[in-house]
Formats: C-alpha cells, sequence, structure tokens
C-alpha cells in the first residue's frame, strides 16, 4: 500500500487535515500523521487517529519500539512527504535547518521522495519577504508547492494565503504518487 506522510502545522485551518486523511484513505492510500503540539490544540490528535487507523505522531522523544528511531523510520516508510496546512512557523523551520519538534525534524529526514508543502496564513504574513525567502529555499530544497487561494480569511482580511482546497491537495498528492506533477 502506498504510505502518505502527513504533516499538520498549526494553522487555522488544521481540521482540515481531518478531510484530507479521509479523501486519501478512500482511495486506499495509507496515511501516517505527524502534528506539531498546537496543530492538536485546533483539531485533537485523536480525530486524525481514527481516520487514519495509525498513531498520531507529535513527540520526537516517543519511540514505541526500542529498534525503531521514529523519525526516521516514519520517513523510510513513506512514498510521499506533505505539510498541509504548513504554517509560517514551520515553513521558517524547515528552511532554515531548525528540527525541535516531530514534524520539523522529520522533515529534515527526508529524502528520495517527493515533498509537498501547503502554506496556509495571513496574506500579510504569506507576502513578507522573510516568509517568500523561505519558500525560495523550500524550492531549492526540493519542495514543490500547493499554493494558498486567495480568499476572506479567518482574520477579517481577504487575500492570498487561504489553505488550498482539500481537492486539490488530494488531487496534487495523488498526482505525484503517480508521477505526474499537477
Amino acid at each position: 500500500m502506498t504510505t502518505v506522510l502527513l504533516g499538520v502545522s498549526a494553522s487555522i485551518s488544521a481540521y482540515k487535515a481531518a478531510d484530507i486523511v479521509s479523501q486519501l484513505r478512500k482511495k486506499q492510500i495509507d496515511v501516517e500523521v505527524i502534528m506539531t503540539t498546537n496543530s492538536t490544540k485546533i483539531i485533537p490528535e485523536l480525530t486524525l487517529q481514527v481516520l487514519s487507523k495509525n498513531r498520531v505522531h507529535t513527540d520526537v522523544m516517543r519511540e514505541d519500539q526500542p529498534t525503531d528511531i521514529n523519525h526516521i523510520d516514519l520517513v523510510k516508510r513513506a512514498d510521499l512527504f506533505v505539510i498541509a496546512p504548513a504554517s509560517a512557523n514551520i515553513i521558517g523551520k524547515i528552511a532554515n535547518g531548525i528540527a525541535d519538534d516531530m514534524l520539523s525534524t522529520t522533515a529534515l529526514a527526508v529524502h528520495d521522495i517527493p515533498k509537498l508543502i501547503a502554506p496556509a496564513m495571513n496574506t500579510y504574513m504569506y507576502e513578507n519577504p522573510a516568509m517568500q525567502d523561505n519558500l525560495k529555499k523550500l524550492d531549492r530544497y526540493g519542495y514543490s508547492f500547493i499554493e494558498p487561494k486567495t480568499s476572506l480569511l479567518a482574520c477579517g482580511d481577504y487575500g492570498k494565503g487561504a489553505l488550498a482546497d482539500v481537492d486539490t491537495i488530494v488531487t496534487a498528492i495523488c498526482a505525484q504518487l503517480n508521477g505526474t506533477e499537477e
């Protein structure tokens, strides 16, 4: 079975991860979920555990099997790595090599598989020159992007920064898995 490693960071759109997991499972794709601590305050990890049928990974120091190094072995089992939603914080961490939680540590271990990232944040954060530099770094590091959409954001601002539609994300994942980029 094909395995997708889905990272969920602390964007208000983190609740959409439930629909992403559900749609991938309907396509017979195994989903392993990694959540940042703050994303679990937006959507409970139990929700994603029930939908994925796998334990959700939140703690880089938790090693259930003494023979495994969880953040390394998750990558070895995966066919694709995607972060949806990807907050400004997680993008900045990965772009700058910071590995201080389960998701950022695992991201640094990803190799030899497609890497997708779906940004989700306020328009002004997305347009910030530091964010744009971080996105350019991720592009150089081999990430493909699922562009955020322009819409009314949770904060009340209107502009580019909203998480892409779930169908768009699932289509991009399937295209990468099938070797046909969107």
